[in-house]
């Protein structure tokens, strides 16, 4: 209790917090049952190609020893999953909403003008873009004599 209060009064830098001093335990996973292994139990089996197994207790070590399978045995978490017990614990996939189009009309080009581009075939298209390259070409050439000609 001495100790106690003389650690009180120290001055400390954040306040007491439960969360901050919480003890963290390092669990590892049962190769058998699929459980967790809580420091100071279980059992390591290690064969001679130096494979390590970690078992929650001797009945898990002795099922794997049998070579029974975990996925039919039914308090193993294999069983639980290859029969879908455990559907509170799992997120539920969302499902994919389509994505429907609209055709709108843009600023400057109404619906039937947009709908009557997309419907003319690509050889017409390429003619009206080579007709239209034409006459700019002719429009620079025009602007550039008549430059010179004022030179």
């Amino acid at each position: 209790s001495v100790l106690r209060t003389i650690l009180l009064s120290l001055p400390r830098e954040r306040p007491f917090d439960a969360e901050w001093c919480k003890m963290v335990l390092k669990t590892e996973v049962c190769r058998f049952s699929g459980l967790k292994i809580y420091p100071g139990h279980g059992m390591r089996l290690t064969k001679m190609d130096s494979q390590t197994y970690l078992f929650l207790n001797a009945k898990c070590k002795r099922l794997f020893n049998l070579r029974l399978r975990p996925a039919k045995l039914a308090w193993t978490t294999q069983y639980r999953k290859a029969h879908k017990k455990d559907q509170t614990t799992e997120v539920a996939r969302k499902k994919k909403r389509s994505v429907k189009t609209n055709n709108r009309s843009i600023v400057g080009a109404s619906l039937e003008v947009i709908q009557k581009k997309r419907a003319e075939k690509s050889d017409v298209r390429a003619a009206a873009r080579d007709a239209a390259l034409r006459e700019i070409k002719e429009r620079q050439r025009k602007a550039k004599d008549a430059k010179k000609g004022k030179k």
